[in-house]
This record gives C-alpha cells, structure tokens and sequence, in this order.
C-alpha cells in the first residue's frame, strides 16, 4: 500500500458479471515499429522473449489458505481482482481514479468526468477529482470486464444485472467512451451546447477548459445510442488547434479495447512500447513526463497541446503506439571494491566484522524479516569480496538456512511465519506473518524484492541452492511481475508500464487515487528480481527485470528525487506520489531526514542510478534539506551515500562522517560497511 497506511479502512463494495481481454506482453513487434498500431518507425532494442513460467504449478506447491483482508471486488467472471492498479479504487471501491489527463469516478446511474488542475502549496500540489461533466446512462451498478496494467473497461449494469453498456478508460488516453449493448439514451450534465459544425457533436466551457462530446446526436443534454453505437468524451488541451480537435473527436469514436506492452532493453537503453487497441484503429495518447525527458524517440502527430497535470504537462499525440527510452540499469550485486584503496578496503572490512557481530536474530514477518535476510547476505558478499571468507562464514550458514525455512512450499502447514500462502479469492501470494498490509496486497514488491534479492546474493555461485529455493522464489516474482496474466495472477500486479513505476496500496481506498512512496525500494524489488534471475538461470527474466529496474529508476527521478521545481511548492523531493497528488511527507515520520531517506534505502549499486542526469547541486540540496548532520538520525547513512553521488568532494566527505556513526546506528536495511562500500566503490 501505502507502507504504512495499512491501518486506513477501505469500503467494502459488491460485485457483477463478465468477460475478460487477452494482452499481448512482449508480443512480436517487429524492429521497423511496423506492430499493431504503428504510427512510425521507432528504433531501438529488439522485443525481449516473454518470461513463461508455469505459474498454476507454482502455485500448486504452496497451501492455499483465505487469508487477505480484502473488500469484494467488482468484477466479471474471467477477470480477477486487479489490486495495486491505478484503478483499483473503482474496482475495490467508489473512489475516483486517474486516468491522466481526466480523471474519472464511477457514480449512481453512471460516472463523472474532470480534468485536474495542479495547485502547488508549501509540501503538496494538488490535483484532485473536480466534476467537470456528470453522465447518466441509468445504471444501477457495474463490473469490470476487462482489465490490463494500463487500461479498464467497465460494464454499467441495470437493475437486472444485464449489461447497459461498457466504458473504456485507459491511462494516457484523453479520452472516455461509452458503448451501448442495446438501445440507450444517455444524459450529459456540464453546459455542452450542441455544434453542428466541426468535428465534436456538443461541446462548452466548464471549469476553464472546453469538454467537447462525439455521438451519433446531442438534443439538449441527451443522446440516444443503439446497440454498438459510441459516445465519447474529451476536454481539449491548452493551445488546441484543428488538428488536435479532428484527433479526439476521432480517438473518442474509437474505444480502447486493451493495452499490450512490449519491451526490449540493450547496454544503453530499455524501451518501453505502449499499443493502445482501438475499435477501428484510430487513437489518440498524451505523452507523461518521464516519457518526455532523456533521450527519446522522434515522433510523429505529437505537438497538439499540453494538459496540466500533477507530474508536469501532457504533450498530446495522435496515433495508437506510444514508444519511450530510459538509461539502462542492470541488476547490481554488491559495490565493485576493485578500484578502492587497500586503506578504504581495510576500513570497509573493520566496520564489516562489527556490523555481523551485531546482526540480532531476524524478524518473522514479510517486511522487517526480509529486510534483515538481504542487509544479512549482502555483508556475506561483501566479506566474501574483501578476502574475509571465515568472518562471514557464520552468517552465510545462518542465512541460508533462513532462507530454506522461508522457502519451504508446505512451511505455513507447520507454523504461522516465515512461510508463504496462495489466496484463491485474492489471487496473490501472502506471506505469513504480515507487515504494513501485506495481506491486503500492499507492498508486495517491497517485501519480495528484498527476499529475492537475499536469494539471488547467496545463490548466485550454489546451483544446488538455486534449485532448492527455486520453487518458492519464483512464486513469489510471479506475485509481483509476471510477464502475462494467467488465471491465478495478474499481469504485473506492481507495475505500471504507463507511469513508469509502481502502485503500493493494494486496493487504493483513496480519493487522490493510488500512491507509491519508497520509490528507491520499488527499484530494489526490480534489481533483486534480476538478481534472482541471474542466480538460476532464467535469462528472459533478465531481461523483464532490467527493463523493470530502468523504468521505474527513471521515473523516481522525475517524479520524486529531482522532479522539475513547481512554483509554491517548497522542497527539494517529492516522498509520497499519488494519482492526483504529490507530498513532501511519508506515512510513518515527519522528520526531513525521513523524507527523503525512503527514497534512498537500501543505498546498494542500484540507487545509483538516482544520480543519472540530475544536477550535482540538486543532491547536495536534498541532503541539506533533509539534515546537515548525517550521523545523527536513523536515516543518516543513506543521505551521507546519496550525497557521495554529487562528486569527488562529496563523496570524501560521505566516506569521513561515514567512518564517524557508530556501529548499529543506521537504518536496518543496511550497515555501516554496505555504506562505506558504496562510497569506495563509486569510482569502481
């Protein structure tokens, strides 16, 4: 979830009917952009090979219990609860959702409509749900039909329970659709005026911005639709033209019926292709931030206006096929000590000895347990590295066997922690014991991340240990990325291939729709499932994690540790990233050493990619901001090495207030030797 919002209530809501969509992930897309969709030819990686493993018999090895704390979903046969999704709030609940440039809420007989305007205060800018257009189609209630990490449709049901209509929505999509499943007559509410001449059939000025709707008529408020025919509605962005106007009114008769991601990644770059399906082909998409910054592609029909949003402007585009870049991040180990001096390499292994001596015994649960299994492992590395077998001997022996006891299929048989469960009615696999709302479905990427990660440290030379903890490992990357939807897990149930990062809370019970707040472990979670994959061979994971990592490290620096600076706005970071919000805050502390710690730990080689692109002064900012002293609170390591990535100077500095905090007094996550070895390891 949320971390630390487990406690917050969510409402608890009814369910309905149908049919699911087959998504294509990482289907065959042919080099010359020449796919599903296309618009023009995009260069780039070549597709990556679809991870497939066979999830019903992972499944399968582990018991399967009710034990997730979930309302009922909303949702047709075929189509399982879509948890961690940027509508998830409509699925679990009645709260608003997101769709970036609208925003969207189901509602009595049908659904409401805005275009949010960002409002910049001291630590938030605010862009919430704002009725701009009220539609009622006479429904009596709704269930999901189809669903995808980006898009959703929507089934408006009668008092029958038979199907009025669907609703498309999709993330990166300006526009909203409603088909009717027989005859309908549908009810705009929001000062549209019929326009017999260009493209839209009404439209008006409502809360500063032009909403415009296409349909087969519009006579004062009301449309009648028979079976199969569209209305579709749109607000037209700031600096419209002709163009921009023939492009939505064309997308809004063409609903999106689905979404495929494809993906490839090579030494520089990792591709992310969005192809929004539409009912005839013509479409229309707005391009994010993070899609915008870097080295991106050229693109044909984009330059059609900008909508504001809570990230930054949304550049419109017409066309059915979105194609972006990031720098590519690959699964890091531990720091590369081989350029390092033998004075820093001796110091790293004094405060190495003293970090394992004071290792306590590692918790139970799925948070703070695995937390302690990869800060555990990832100091066997290190000693291992340094020359210092024999002092990590110990604990190796001690984390492995925690691992074996985490990793035996039938362990929540014996005993109620340190085991894992499949939930057939969630669709997820939860571990015992829960932490922070586990077993409502948040976090999981979090909590896993770091397991995998532990594992794919030890195992990394232990085929045999591969093997041993292959079963349940693999189960659980499944939980939190697998590559295709099957009928026991979803899709990518973490990420978002259109935002570029994840969603933490499991069901979103939210109205500034869902949030992710640790970003940095969002990235964790993405390195320590290539570090699994590296470990036992699964080379297609490889790749899908690398991708993974390389997105959402993008999207960490533009929308939470160097987002570009918004006028009001105080701080130099964004720690909480919603739907319809930003936040200088966190869930669990108000302190400024804590706001930007979250988006910092576990400070491994991964997290240095939080410096790619960024201005040297920007992390020195940050770092003051949150603290001078960085050997003063809990979260000081991490500003110390986060500020090791500004420069030279810095990093000396980083390294000698480093060797200054005392043993045990960083965060848990790490130690003070994995600190001191990231500083060294820098120039490495």
């Amino acid at each position: 979830m949320t971390r630390r919002a487990w406690l917050l209530a969510a409402a608890v809501v009814v369910l309905a009917a149908l049919a699911g969509v087959a998504v294509a992930y990482a289907a065959a897309e042919r080099d010359d952009g020449s796919g599903p969709g296309a618009a023009a030819p995009v260069a780039g990686p070549k597709d990556a090979a679809v991870p497939t493993p066979d999830v019903a018999a992972l499944v399968a090895g582990v018991p399967a219990r009710d034990v997730a704390k979930l309302p009922p979903a909303r949702v047709g046969d075929g189509v399982l609860p879509q948890s961690n999704r940027w509508y998830s709030g409509l699925v679990f609940g009645d709260q608003p959702v997101f769709a970036q440039p609208l925003s969207f809420q189901l509602t009595g007989p049908g659904f409401t409509l805005g275009l949010p305007q960002p409002v910049a205060s001291a630590k938030t800018v605010a862009a919430p749900h704002v009725v701009a257009l009220t539609v009622d189609v006479g429904a009596a209630g709704y269930a999901v039909t189809a669903a995808d990490p980006v898009a959703v449709t929507i089934a408006l049901l009668d008092d029958d329970g038979e199907v009025l209509g669907h609703v498309a929505l999709a993330e990166g999509s300006p526009v909203v659709t409603f088909t009717a499943a027989r005859d309908v007559t549908v009810r705009t509410d929001g000062a549209l005026s019929a326009t017999p001449d260009g493209p839209a059939t009404a439209r008006g000025d409502v809360g500063g911005a032009t909403w415009a709707l296409r349909a087969p008529s519009f006579d004062g408020g009301t449309t009648a639709l028979a079976d199969g025919e569209v209305a579709g509605w749109y607000a037209l962005p700031q600096d419209a033209t002709s163009a921009s106007e023939r492009a939505l009114a064309d997308a809004a008769q063409h609903p999106v019926q689905g979404v495929d991601v494809t993906y490839g990644v090579d030494a520089q770059t990792a591709r992310t292709t969005l192809t929004y399906r539409t009912s005839g082909g013509a479409g229309a998409y707005v391009l994010a931030p993070h899609q915008r910054t870097g080295d991106q592609p050229e693109r044909d029909g984009c330059g059609l206006g900008e909508y504001a949003s809570v990230g930054g402007p949304l550049e419109l585009c017409a066309g059915s096929r979105l194609t972006a870049f990031a720098p590519t991040v690959r699964p890091s180990v531990v720091p590369d000590l081989t350029a390092a001096s033998a004075q820093e390499r001796d110091a790293i292994l004094t405060a190495l000895v003293d970090d394992v001596a004071a290792t306590p015994p590692f918790p139970s649960d799925t948070y703070f347990g695995a937390k302690a299994l990869f800060r555990a492992a990832t100091l066997v590395v290190l000693g291992e590295q340094l020359g210092a077998p024999d002092e990590v001997a110990d604990l190796r022996t001690r984390t492995v066997d925690a691992l074996r006891e985490w990793t035996q299929p039938e362990g929540c048989v014996e005993r109620d922690a340190r085991c894992f469960v499949y939930d057939p009615d969630a669709r997820s696999v939860i571990g015992l014991t829960p932490a922070f709302g586990s077993d409502e479905l948040n976090d999981h990427h979090f909590h896993y991340g770091y397991l995998l990660a532990a594992a794919g440290l030890l195992a990394s030379d232990d085929a045999a240990l591969a093997d041993e903890l292959a079963p349940v490992m693999d189960l659980l990357a499944a939980d939190v990325a697998a590559a295709t939807p099957s009928d026991e897990l979803p899709q990518l149930r973490a990420f978002d291939p259109y935002s570029g990062h994840s969603w933490a809370s499991g069901t979103s019970p939210f109205a500034d729709g869902n949030n992710q707040e640790s970003s940095s472990e969002a990235v964790n979670a993405w390195n320590g499932l290539g570090l699994w994959a590296q470990a036992s061979g699964q080379d297609a994971l490889v790749t899908q994690a690398t991708w993974l990592a390389s997105t959402e490290s993008a999207a960490a620096r533009t929308y939470w540790t160097a987002p570009e600076p918004v006028p009001g706005f105080d701080h130099e970071i964004v720690s909480l990233v919603w739907g319809g919000k930003r936040d200088y805050a966190t869930w669990f502390s108000p302190e400024p050493s804590a706001i930007l710690g979250i988006q910092l730990l576990p400070m491994g080689p991964a997290q240095a990619a939080l410096a790619t692109g960024v201005d040297p002064q920007r992390i020195r900012d940050a770092v003051t901001e949150a603290g001078p002293d960085g050997t003063a609170t809990t979260f000081g390591g991490y500003l110390l090495a986060y500020l090791a990535l500004a420069g030279e100077d810095d990093a000396r500095e980083a390294w000698d207030r480093l060797l200054a905090i005392p043993a045990g007094a960083v965060d848990d996550g790490t130690s003070r030797a994995a600190l001191l070895a990231f500083v060294a390891g820098l120039d490495g």
